[in-house]
């Protein structure tokens, strides 16, 4: 550790945001960075703990080795800093701006609710690694002769297909969208991530020697048997795309959406996309001068709300089921562990209203248009409360209550792979393996909805059992 002392000279200090006025305005990011000296002071707060529960199994899923480099920048040695983080992550830029961070919740001082700033220092070591020009191709010395294929390009496929291209294979990704990045570029909105750190990664994979094969669907457009019969292991990292259904009477009146639609044309807009024809075939989903609901208490819907008000809506109302939480944990029966507790997104910080314990019973229209939500207070079983009802007067409705996992129809009907009961494909989180021996799954195809950080962890232990059963052995780290 940097400074015995530090947790108790220095206090917890984040990047700040624009003003809420200012930001809506546009859809670039808008956190402001700590300088060098504010970031060595947050960085030697970090203790000398005993066991740093920060990086796992409670905190980090990639096990970033968050003591190690914390200390690394509290020494202003920032290009072995970021050496050491992209040892575990090969997309810190990344988790550094989108993940909730659980390694914090974790971290010793959050028990004093003062935790260290790990993810502000995270997202500055990896902005500076590629503003100094450490973040370089780093292709295979020797080939192996192996071709793996990846399907999806989302945060799984990418970080296994970097992993496979480093140790010598030949790696080919198909992806169904005309770029790159999955759920980070057409889900997440670029007011979180901006596209480029998506555009540059793949350049430098690229160089790597991975190829990228745009606008084709395996299931679809090209059968499985192909890549089956064509490639020696096959890589299913598609995520999970079928949304969860609530059934609600009036849902199909015109101006009620699932969310990822609506999140996808957005960023389609803002990537300047809409020059595909396909894309130009979809009615324009906006909320500029309108009301709007979101039905959902989760990243989803919170992402929702950001991209209502950049497009001028009047009002969003964010409706949550979950009783309200509670303004603090109870540390003692929580800590390490993610705690339910009150949090507030960027994006409800910019205006939203926000109803808890609050169920949708229907939607109203008119003629063929929603005009309302109908909604009404639960007991503590979910149970609407006889006369708690309430109306919201609605002109767009975003449905965000989460993914029932991956979609059935194409690649995994044509493929015949086993699926457990709540649909994903079946594998375990050790080898990876399907039921046919040659094709491996990872990501939320695998394990359902989950975070980046997640995807990043499977993708890269995937790549490691792939490799292992390829070669005999294998190189690739846990």
């Amino acid at each position: 550790m940097g400074k015995v002392t530090g947790f108790l000279e220095f206090d917890r200090q984040e990047q700040k945001y624009q003003l809420a006025a200012d930001r809506v305005r546009h859809f670039l990011e808008f956190t402001l960075p700590l300088d060098e000296h504010d970031l060595k002071k947050q960085a030697a707060r970090c203790m000398d703990c005993g066991i740093p529960f920060c990086h796992g199994p409670t905190g980090c899923p990639v096990h970033n080795q968050i003591p190690d480099w914390n200390d690394l920048v509290y020494n202003a040695d920032w290009e072995e800093a970021a050496r050491n983080l992209h040892s575990t992550n090969n997309f810190p830029e990344f988790t550094g701006r989108i993940c909730p961070a659980p390694c914090e919740e974790a971290c010793t001082l959050n028990l004093e609710n003062q935790p260290v700033a790990i993810k502000t220092i995270e997202q500055a070591i990896a902005d500076k690694a590629w503003s100094m020009g450490w973040v370089v191709p780093e292709p295979a010395e020797a080939k192996t002769g192996k071709r793996v294929a990846i399907i999806g390009s989302g945060p799984a496929g990418l970080a296994a297909a970097q992993q496979l291209a480093r140790v010598g294979h030949d790696v080919h990704v198909f992806e169904r969208e005309p770029k790159a990045g999955g759920l980070l570029r057409y889900g997440i909105p670029d007011f979180k991530m901006e596209k480029r750190h998506i555009d540059r990664r793949v350049r430098q994979m690229e160089a790597e020697g991975v190829q990228f094969h745009y606008g084709v669907n395996i299931g679809v457009t090209r059968s499985f048997a192909s890549l089956h019969n064509e490639f020696d292991a096959v890589l299913f990292a598609g995520g999970a795309e079928a949304p969860r259904d609530p059934g609600l009477p009036g849902q199909e009146l015109e101006g009620v959406h699932f969310a990822m639609p609506y999140l996808v044309q957005s960023n389609r807009r803002v990537g300047q996309e809409f020059d595909n024809a396909a894309a130009t075939a979809e009615p324009p989903i906006l909320a500029a001068g309108k009301n709007v609901v979101v039905i959902g208490g989760g990243d989803t819907a919170s992402d929702c709300v950001g991209t209502a008000f950049r497009q001028g809506a009047l009002s969003v109302t964010q409706l949550d089921i979950r009783p309200r939480p509670p303004e603090r944990e109870d540390k003692l029966t929580v800590w390490p562990y993610w705690a339910t507790k009150m949090r507030t997104s960027s994006s409800q910080a910019e205006g939203a209203e926000r109803e808890f314990q609050a169920a949708t019973l229907r939607i109203d229209g008119k003629k063929g248009k929603v005009k309302g939500v109908v909604c009404a207070r639960v007991d503590e079983s979910r149970k609407p409360i006889p006369g708690s009802e309430f109306l919201l007067p609605a002109d767009l409705v975003f449905m965000a209550i989460g993914f029932a996992g991956p979609l059935a129809k194409g690649l995994l009907e044509e493929s015949g792979v086993a699926r457990d009961k709540r649909g994903n494909v079946l594998a375990d989180d050790v080898q990876y393996r399907t039921s046919n021996d040659k094709v491996w799954v990872a990501g939320d195809m695998r394990r359902g909805q989950s975070l980046v950080v997640w995807a990043i962890r499977e993708g890269r232990q995937a790549a490691r059992a792939i490799d292992e059963a390829l070669m005999g052995a294998t190189t690739l780290p846990l």
